[in-house]
Formats: C-alpha cells, structure tokens, sequence
C-alpha cells in the first residue's frame, strides 16, 4: 500500500481522519437512535444491507463510510444526508435533544392572549392520510423544515411554539385559532392527556 489518497471502508485511520470518522459515527449512532431502532433492527429492517456490525463499526468510527453508502443510509432513515454528517466547528451533541428545540427561547414571556394554546403537538404520521389537501401539504413541510432545523428526526410527534402556529396561519391569510380549529377537525394535533 503505497501512499494513496484514496480512503475507502477498510482504510486503517489515523489522526484527523480518524477524528472524522468519529463524529460521523456520532451523527449515525444519534439518528439511528432517534428513529428508536437497534443496530440489529436496522440489519433486519434493511434487508440485511446495513449489516449490524459493519453499522456498529461506522458508528464507533472503525471505519469510513462510503459517499454511495451514506446516501442509501440517508434514504433508509429518511432524513437528508447532510444530517448524517458533522457541521464544521460543531462540538459533539448531547445523546438525546428531544424536541425542545427553539422553546427555551420564550423564556418567562407570556403566552400570546388568544385562545389556542402556547405549544401544539402533531402526531406526522397522520399527515400522510391527507390526500389532496395543499393546504396541509404546506403545513406538513413547515413541519418538516423545523425537523431539519433541530435535526429531530423520530417521525412520530413533534411539537411547536405559538408563534410557529401564528406564521403558518398567516401563510393562509387566517388567525392561530381558526388554524387550531381546523387541524383539530381533520386529527392531526395530539391533545394532551
């Protein structure tokens, strides 16, 4: 083995590729997680494409996954593939950041004076029985693209602030609580127990 550039699955690693493949491996292990499966749920799941032990090894950092790899992960995850790699400068995430992203924002403000309630909860997977609804269709990818942003990719629930509900009625020319009204008519918002 010459001194070759090219890094491939069974390249021995050492210094900052090796520091590389370690976040990448947090990255994998952390959606991995999120979606709540095993290394050997995943294995099955896949076909056997993703064998658990080789996922393992990726997500130790053992090995370095391929570009084509990485995107068929990225597809089984459903998740785009840019979440399964670090950010430059980024310092490693906690194991689990639920969905509280953007909420600590608010602070000690008080909830707006109307009548729909300050955090709403969606179960996503609802969304997918709506057919030919633009409306809800937008709304699903409001949804979305906060996923992407807090890189909260568990596909079942997801919760938003207020001010979420107040942008997305105003991309329909209507108030929060007319919004409120009709995702509770069509069972996309989970009510609190």
């Amino acid at each position: 083995m010459g001194g070759g550039s090219v890094v491939d699955e069974d390249t021995e690693l050492n210094g900052p590729a090796q520091t590389y493949a370690r976040r990448v491996g947090q990255r994998l292990r952390a959606i991995r997680r999120q979606k709540r499966l095993s290394l050997q749920e995943v294995e099955a799941a896949s076909d056997q494409e993703f064998k658990a032990s080789v996922l393992g090894a990726y997500e130790r950092g053992e090995r370095v996954i391929s570009v084509p790899r990485l995107q068929r992960l990225a597809d089984f995850y459903s998740v785009p593939v840019d979440q399964l790699l670090p950010r430059e400068g980024e310092a490693p995430a906690p194991a689990s950041a639920g969905d509280g992203g953007g909420e600590a924002a608010e602070g000690g403000r008080s909830a707006p004076s109307t009548g729909s309630p300050r955090k709403i909860t969606f179960d996503l997977s609802r969304f997918e029985a709506i057919e030919a609804d633009p409306e809800v269709e937008m709304v699903h990818k409001y949804l979305s693209s906060i996923q992407v942003l807090r890189q909260d990719f568990n596909g079942r629930v997801l919760t938003i602030r207020h001010d979420d509900i107040r942008a997305i009625a105003g991309l329909f020319g209507t108030d929060a609580d007319a919004l409120v009204r009709r995702l509770d008519d069509l069972q996309l918002r989970l009510t609190p127990a």
